[in-house]
């Protein structure tokens, strides 16, 4: 009966992905039509990478990987990026409060105009202070988000070198110097192997653009 018990708890535990995640990336693929910054590479590439990421991490770290979490991760830019706080009211009555909870601490504004958010280093300072007092999901979905967006950093820049830091709104040193902040809030938290790979693509990109300025 123990054995029983126990096989019971970890199939309850499993990650199982039914309609509400296929109409979280329904409701993804119609709002996000817009492409990666400086690429052809549609944006919808980000969200299911992180998602994917999240996914992996699955009897990998000491709590479920749930699919709230999954759609979470599929949806972390749509509220910063598509309507605010209102499309943050959208997704929780289409996708339910923890969804929401998690988006919220996900984004770094909600401004309903993505043109007039605060100042780059005001934003992410304050979500620096935010995330750390978020719980292990958020800081998981948002470690999977920054690896993504550090091992894309790193691929194009063995393509087209310093060329790269045009596409961002700040340079080499402050986008490193953003990344060297969040490593330390999650390794703070626990490590992972999402965190373990953020420090190694950012030990890298720091190392193989050590010549430039700015």
């Amino acid at each position: 009966m123990a054995e029983s018990n126990e096989t019971n708890r970890n199939h309850s535990s499993q990650l199982h992905l039914g309609s509400k995640f296929t109409s979280a990336v329904d409701y993804a693929r119609i709002l996000h039509i817009e492409r990666r910054k400086g690429t052809d590479i549609p944006y919808m590439a980000h969200l299911l990478g992180v998602a994917s990421l999240v996914m992996g991490e699955a009897g990998h770290v000491p709590f479920p990987v749930t699919e709230d979490m999954v759609i979470a991760a599929i949806l972390h830019d749509a509220a910063e990026d598509h309507g605010g706080a209102a499309r943050l009211k959208d997704i929780e009555h289409n996708f339910g409060s923890n969804v929401a909870r998690m988006v919220d601490g996900l984004s770094d504004s909600l401004s309903g105009d993505s043109t007039n958010k605060q100042p780059w280093l005001e934003r992410k300072q304050n979500y620096i202070r935010r995330l750390r007092e978020e719980p292990a999901d958020i800081q998981l979905i948002s470690a999977a988000d920054k690896l993504y967006n550090a091992k894309a950093i790193l691929d194009d820049y063995r393509g087209i070198g310093s060329q790269i830091w045009a596409r961002f709104k700040r340079g080499r040193n402050d986008q490193l110097w953003y990344f060297d902040e969040l490593l330390k809030v999650f390794k703070e938290a626990g490590r992972n192997r999402i965190v373990e790979e953020l420090e190694r693509v950012v030990k890298h990109l720091r190392k193989i653009s050590a010549g430039e300025k700015g």
